[in-house]
């Protein structure tokens, strides 16, 4: 989806029947039915909240002032609802405010959006920091664990967390995921440790999973591969660099 053509379009229909709702969908992660289902009991500007059956939602700035500036323009005796048709200002229902979105997000250059879509869309982003916060909190986050906190799969909770991953937000170590720029990433560890054994010799895996910043267990299989590919060399229960290597620093 692009962001930009999406926010042009905002600005474009404002405080609309179509505005309204591509806000609180994009936003707020509201349905189609919820939208059109929407009254004016149900919001609260002053405490900047939308209340629904199920959940109450808190607005940002702009769809507040969006919101407040549709209800100024109520007239005396009109319905309810929030999203009303200007002319016969009679609730617009569901399959009505469907054609009235896709109509704008044509015109917009985004075919291939729906209202729906948006609401994946905020609910993605709403599940994302859910595990970003989790794993900021905990230190890491792993695939069980994400698992349990999004209701998700195990093929799910993977790919959920590759994309945090290629984005940049998580670092892969093992099977554990941690917060961006808490840990070394598994391409600049052995350079690490390396340079680490240099200065200071020999060093215990405890040692070298705070150097790290990573879990103890975690550690001990990284220093097995690199001991099976001749990187280190393990002696009891400290780990150095080759003799040659030593030779030729």
């Amino acid at each position: 989806m692009d962001a930009f053509l999406l926010w042009k379009l905002l600005q474009t229909e404002g405080s609309s029947p179509v505005g309204l709702a591509l806000w609180m969908s994009w936003k707020l992660g509201m349905q189609a039915r919820e939208i059109v289902a929407l009254t004016w009991s149900q919001v609260d500007l002053d405490r900047g909240v939308i209340h629904l059956p199920d959940r109450d939602l808190t607005l940002g700035i702009t769809l507040r002032r969006l919101l407040r500036t549709a209800q100024n323009r109520r007239r005396e005796g009109d319905d309810p609802h929030v999203l009303l048709a200007p002319n016969s200002r009679r609730p617009i229902d569901q399959p009505r405010l469907s054609k009235l979105v896709r109509t704008a997000l044509i015109r917009g250059g985004l075919e291939t959006v729906s209202l729906g879509d948006l609401c994946r869309e905020e609910r993605r982003e709403g599940e994302d920091a859910r595990l970003l916060v989790y794993a900021a909190e905990k230190g890491a986050i792993s695939r069980s664990e994400a698992m349990s906190i999004l209701g998700l799969s195990k093929v799910a909770a993977y790919e959920r967390l590759r994309q945090l991953t290629a984005s940049g937000r998580l670092v892969r170590v093992g099977t554990k995921y941690y917060p961006a720029g808490q840990v070394v990433p598994p391409e600049e560890q052995y350079g690490v440790i390396r340079e680490f054994l240099t200065q200071s010799g020999p060093a215990y895996r405890q040692d070298l999973a705070a150097l790290l910043h990573i879990g103890d267990r975690q550690c001990a299989l990284i220093l097995k591969h690199m001991v099976e590919a001749g990187q280190l060399v393990r002696t009891g229960q400290r780990y150095a660099l080759p003799v040659e290597e030593k030779a030729i620093l």
